[in-house]
């Protein structure tokens, strides 16, 4: 996917479409994930979470901030908050580790040129 050292640096245009590139992946599974969790928060609550409030819990644990509804889950459903929670902090940090790996990439390329 990237130039070996012994390349010359990928043109800006390259640089861009990568980044673009990581940026659409990250998006579509934090999609996918988000919709794993706005599933799983309807049904783990009894009675059932609204699919809005559900859709929000999902989003905020993803995001980071933390839950927003906690009454009514079941033994089931707080054993899966749980582990979205631990597997969203997970996939946010290797996401953004993904996004920024073209960045990196270019500025290690770029010392290891000025060297030679």
């Amino acid at each position: 996917m990237y130039e070996r050292k012994t390349e010359p640096l990928a043109s800006r245009t390259v640089y861009y479409k990568r980044i673009a590139s990581n940026t659409f992946r990250v998006l579509g599974l934090f999609a996918i994930i988000l919709l794993g969790g706005t599933v799983g928060y309807h049904f783990s609550t009894d009675p059932f979470t609204p699919s809005l409030d559900a859709f929000h819990n999902a989003s905020m644990i993803l995001s980071g901030m933390g839950p927003v509804v906690t009454s009514g889950f079941t033994p089931g459903g707080k054993i899966f908050s749980s582990l979205y929670a631990l597997f969203s902090g997970l996939v946010f940090v290797g996401a953004t580790g993904y996004i920024l790996a073209p960045g990196l990439h270019r500025v290690f390329h770029r010392l290891h040129l000025e060297q030679d």
